[in-house]
């Protein structure tokens, strides 16, 4: 038999003139899209590597990991945080982006850390126990 997938809606939505909590050393930023909004999400991932020159990570059309949709990850540290927030925030053109702490725990990160620009995406904890 095959085990149940745990699914968790974690985290918060942030009004955009709330600031998130730099509270960690290294942070990972997660763009989420799909199929019908891969275009926009590639456009807005360009012009954040011309706006604020920090290399991408894959861009996933698939799904990786804990994440249940399509994603890209960006990897920054507590000095980029407030301008890394502040772009996403007006450029994310209605997509979600999930900011977390990169502390080596990938659970706690995914849950305590995780702090939300838009609509709350689910993600599959059961990843983590691999």
């Amino acid at each position: 038999m095959m085990a149940a997938t745990l699914i968790v809606n974690i985290g918060f939505i942030m009004p955009s003139s709330h600031q998130l909590v730099n509270d960690q050393q290294q942070y990972h930023a997660h763009l989420y899209f799909d199929e019908t909004s891969f275009e926009k999400a590639k456009g807005i991932l360009q012009a954040f590597i011309v706006d604020n020159q920090l290399p991408l990570g894959n861009i996933h059309e698939k799904l990786v990991g804990p994440h249940l949709k399509w994603s890209c990850q960006i990897k920054f540290n507590n000095k980029q945080f407030d301008s890394v927030v502040n772009w996403f925030n007006a450029n994310r053109q209605g997509l979600s982006v999930l900011i977390h702490g990169d502390t080596g725990f990938d659970l706690k990160d995914h849950t305590t850390y995780a702090q939300w620009l838009g609509d709350i995406v689910d993600i599959n904890l059961e990843y983590f126990d691999t």
